[in-house]
């Protein structure tokens, strides 16, 4: 059973409702990048929330239910490669996490933020934490939120789209996605300013 970091476990005994954000999609050539917040009980146990990266699909499908049940609010928010193309994979991620922290039912006072950057323009208290997903809780059932439903995302698109193989690499730049955009050209769904994608734009 994996322990609560200090400082949500600091936050967390005096009482500080916490929010753990983070984004999936940031590397993919197509589709949207999605962000989750996650406010989490943590009188609950934690049974093996990690890193999303460090799970095989299956135990995320499990945990994302674990954590639908058991969280105290879920805020997730996509945004469009439109936008990603018109505002660059960046500003999207971090509008992509204003908004999923938005979203929760219930406002928190402390944010948790994975990476680098605090997200502009939320006036609430933030933390950005490098590898945050690995070491926060909050954060790490976050990736797993994100994750699981950009991936669902893609499997859709993979129906609305055939040839691309979204299914199988969820649109991030493999050698069999690099060939069918190659193949095919770009799909409606492709990043058009990421390279791999607008050099096959005439």
């Amino acid at each position: 059973m994996e322990t609560f970091s200090r400082i949500e476990e600091k936050l967390s005994s005096q009482k500080i409702v916490i929010a753990g954000v983070d984004e999936a999609g940031r590397g993919p050539l197509a589709g949207p990048v999605v962000s989750a917040a996650v406010v989490w009980d943590y009188s609950i146990l934690n049974p093996g929330i990690k890193d999303s990266k460090k799970l095989s699909e299956k135990r995320r499908e499990i945990l994302f239910d674990y954590i639908r049940e058991n969280a105290a609010s879920i805020g997730v928010a996509i945004v469009s490669p439109e936008e990603i193309d018109r505002l660059n994979i960046r500003n999207a991620s971090l509008l992509a996490m204003r908004k999923a922290v938005e979203r929760l039912s219930i406002p928190p006072e402390v944010v948790l933020v994975d990476g680098r950057d605090a997200i502009p323009a939320l006036p609430i208290k933030q933390h950005p934490i490098i590898s945050g997903d690995d070491k926060i809780l909050a954060i790490s059932a976050a990736s797993i939120v994100a994750k699981v439903i950009r991936d669902r995302i893609m499997l859709r698109y993979d129906k609305e789209y055939p040839g691309y193989g979204f299914a199988n690499h969820k649109g991030y730049p493999t050698k069999e996605h690099k060939e069918a955009i190659r193949r095919l050209g770009p799909s409606p769904i492709h990043r058009k300013t990421f390279h791999a994608v607008a050099s096959f734009i005439l």
